[in-house]
């Protein structure tokens, strides 16, 4: 007889105000009746980091390796990167041209811990869960003392360098 595994929803949602500006992410763990919501915030950031964040966040706080995992996301960005498999190219050519390689690579890292499955769900509807994690993410941008995204802010500035 096979072995059932249970499925673990993931609902992510990213937000950032001036893009770039303040920025926070929110996610919702489920695993049957239990859930736990997970955000948090950086001073200058992306729309595009926040969503990936959400989804890092949330794979990160599973404790149990070789998971069987449903994300949901309103990132078309996100999803479709990894269900379309944009990031295997991506990753072969080395992010060339791409942004967000430090995340891309973390979320990958992560992602091949479990048995991720994404699905997108179309955003500011009425999705509860999407809506809520939006709620979390909003929140987390407005915290006063977040924290720097210091990968964000050292490449803006080195390519604002390059510019000048």
């Amino acid at each position: 007889m096979p072995h059932l595994y249970a499925v673990i929803e993931l609902f992510t949602d990213g937000a950032a105000k001036g893009n770039p500006g303040p920025g926070g992410f929110g996610a919702i763990l489920r695993y049957g009746k239990h859930e736990k919501e997970l955000s948090g915030g950086y001073r200058k950031t992306t729309n595009n980091r926040m969503e990936l964040m959400a989804v890092i966040a949330g794979l990160e706080a599973i404790k149990k390796e070789n998971q069987q995992v449903t994300v949901y996301s309103d990132s078309k960005y996100v999803v479709d990167a990894i269900e379309n498999g944009w990031i295997y190219n991506w990753m072969k050519k080395g992010f060339a041209k791409k942004k967000n390689q430090d995340l891309w690579e973390r979320l990958m890292r992560t992602v091949a811990n479990h048995k991720v499955k994404f699905i997108w769900v179309k955003g500011h509807v009425g999705h509860p869960e999407n809506e809520r994690c939006d709620r979390l993410a909003v929140e987390a941008s407005e915290m006063p003392g977040l924290q720097r995204d210091e990968y964000y802010e050292f490449n803006e500035s080195r390519m604002k360098g390059m510019f000048e």
